[in-house]
């Protein structure tokens, strides 16, 4: 029991990440119905990107202080030019096919990208260090903070917050709403439907990049296919209701707080301790999805946009 603040604190910081990637599912989807299974490579290549600022732009020596700033910059330009140009290459052409055709896309894409980083990044083969902000650890009673956890706690909430704000109070945001709704409709009111998808796309690869450089501070190493399985997690986050934003954030902090507490404390259980291993934290993250969608379809906060099937 000494070790469940800490245990709650890391599921915290877990749930943040994943919150972070699925705000970018749940905006497609709740747009134009597309479950973009490519977005965890926009995260992975939002990570790269910020490396890359810092390697081979930044001279050598440059304070974290003044990096971080140009590496989050490198990393939203690098995430956002890849999730727009999908959008406008691959998808928009499939826009009018069926569900199964952009499907089968996205995963291909996904590929593509691994791929594409695996083999024009140097020594991308294995995981690359990623550059930490000095200082730290921090103790507050039974709980140790790194620099990269304060980041990641920061960043998380004010993203949280400034997304709330944008979709609710400007008029590009309501344009959304009322394109997730009915977008033949919100042709017919003036609304460019074609503008806002890019947008959407957009604003899903900003967050995606902001994961990106928090789990290379986290970690202090990223990989070409370290956005696969978190996308896939992320994508579970959906339990929070799919095309609702709120509940993908919620959805994605109620996901690293269960998975941190499975893999910590099952495995102390007689009997019980090969499902607590690191191998099994993906499996219960998926378990605690299908428990969810069985005894509550729409997700923990419900769903915001109608079904255009």
């Amino acid at each position: 029991m000494n070790e469940l603040p800490q245990q709650l604190v890391n599921g915290l910081l877990l749930g943040s990440m994943y919150g972070l990637v699925a705000i970018g599912y749940t905006m497609v989807y709740g747009i134009v119905q597309l479950i973009n299974f490519a977005h965890g490579e926009i995260f992975m290549t939002g990570a790269f990107g910020a490396l890359t600022v810092y390697m081979y732009i930044l001279p050598d020596g440059t304070s974290m202080l003044i990096a971080l700033p140009l590496m989050l910059i490198g990393a939203v330009i690098v995430s956002t030019t890849v999730a727009v140009g999908a959008e406008r290459f691959a998808y928009r052409p499939l826009r009018g096919a069926p569900r199964l055709a952009p499907l089968i896309t996205a995963i291909g894409l996904s590929l593509a990208l691994q791929q594409a980083v695996w083999a024009w990044y140097p020594d991308a083969k294995s995981a690359r260090p990623f550059p930490q902000i000095d200082g730290g650890p921090f103790h507050i009673g039974n709980v140790t903070l790194q620099t990269g956890d304060i980041f990641l706690f920061v960043v998380a909430p004010v993203s949280m917050a400034i997304l709330g704000f944008f979709v609710m109070r400007t008029r590009t945001g309501r344009g959304m709403q009322a394109t997730a709704q009915d977008p033949d409709t919100a042709k017919l009111m003036g609304v460019n439907t074609d503008r806002i998808i890019v947008i959407a796309f957009a604003l899903g690869a900003v967050f995606a990049a902001v994961g990106g450089v928090a789990y290379g501070l986290r970690y202090g190493q990223i990989e070409f296919k370290m956005g696969f399985i978190l996308g896939l997690k992320a994508f579970t986050a959906v339990l929070g209701g799919i095309g609702n934003i709120y509940g993908a954030m919620l959805g994605g902090l109620v996901l690293g707080v269960a998975e941190a507490l499975s893999t910590a404390y099952i495995a102390d259980i007689p009997g019980l301790d090969k499902f607590g291993s690191q191998s099994w934290a993906d499996v219960w993250a998926f378990i605690l999805l299908i428990l969810v969608l069985l005894f509550r379809p729409q997700g923990l906060l419900g769903e915001r946009v109608a079904d255009r099937a």
